[in-house]
């Protein structure tokens, strides 16, 4: 169940929503829009029928210097989860402060008794195409089970699950039709996957008993095969300037994972 945090709160909580080199190669593509230090907060609900209990939370933190955007998605489950599958996860990323264009992606992962470790380092010396060495390292019970190295690529953009998050809040949801799909690679220490959002259109989601417009939109993830390799995930990013995610939402083999939005505050800049 908790391993829908990553996607729920990064897909962030794509998201999942940044301009990364997509809008650098495609000005079009993106709203241009920077971003203020902030904090968004979040809680994660699980949905079993008549249950409807918090599982965890997350809070996602962007600062930025002259140069670089700082961002970090910190997740962890609730007391009464720890019991039965525990996690405290951190994403770290860089990306240039002129476009959102990704450079580092890192994920540590402690769940249940494995710990992950995943690092994306990204290359763009060949125009056109975005390169990335990538490492992967998996203990479990203090002994290493997976420590691999490969290579990706992908021609013309590319993001992984914490930059993808600014990526979908600079897109032009508001000069699409309902059905539209946006395609990009996204990369992690795993594998390279195709991230595409279909827009839904524009729908008023209930956060705290406020209805609020929003954004619908789908996320698809696919192998290069193009089977799936998780179920889709159903996003509401808020229909005004701040582009917001507001809520999420992914079927479990029982019940469902929801993730809500519940507050933003100011981080603090760095110099």
């Amino acid at each position: 169940m908790f391993l829908r945090l990553h996607r729920l709160a990064a897909a962030l909580l794509l998201s999942i929503f940044c301009i990364s080199s997509s809008a650098a190669a495609n000005p079009g593509t993106a709203v241009q829009k920077k971003f203020e230090p902030e904090t968004l907060n979040y809680k994660v609900m699980y949905k079993w029928g008549l249950i409807n209990k918090q599982a965890g939370h997350a809070s996602l933190a962007l600062t930025h210097d002259s140069r670089h955007y700082h961002a970090q998605l910190t997740a962890a489950s609730e007391p009464w989860a720890d019991k039965f599958f525990k996690v405290r996860d951190t994403l770290n990323g860089r990306m240039t402060y002129a476009d959102f264009t990704p450079l580092f992606y890192e994920k540590i992962a402690h769940e249940g008794k494995d710990h992950k470790h995943d690092v994306v380092r990204y290359d763009y010396s060949v125009p056109g195409t975005v390169s990335a060495k990538c490492t992967r390292k998996v203990t479990s019970k203090g002994q290493a089970k997976v420590d691999e190295e490969r290579e990706m690529q992908s021609e013309g953009a590319a993001v992984d699950m914490l930059t993808s998050f600014y990526y979908m809040r600079r897109l032009p949801f508001n000069e699409w039709i309902p059905g539209h799909i946006n395609k990009i690679d996204i990369f992690s220490g795993k594998r390279k996957e195709l991230l595409s959002i279909t827009y839904n259109g524009i729908e008023d989601v209930d956060i705290d008993g406020r209805r609020i417009p929003a954004y619908h939109v789908t996320f698809t993830f696919t192998s290069k095969g193009g089977a799936k390799t998780s179920d889709d995930m159903e996003a509401w990013i808020a229909a005004d300037e701040s582009r917001i995610p507001l809520r999420m939402e992914g079927n479990l083999p029982v019940g469902k994972v929801r993730c809500f939005f519940t507050g933003k505050s100011k981080a603090p800049s760095k110099k």
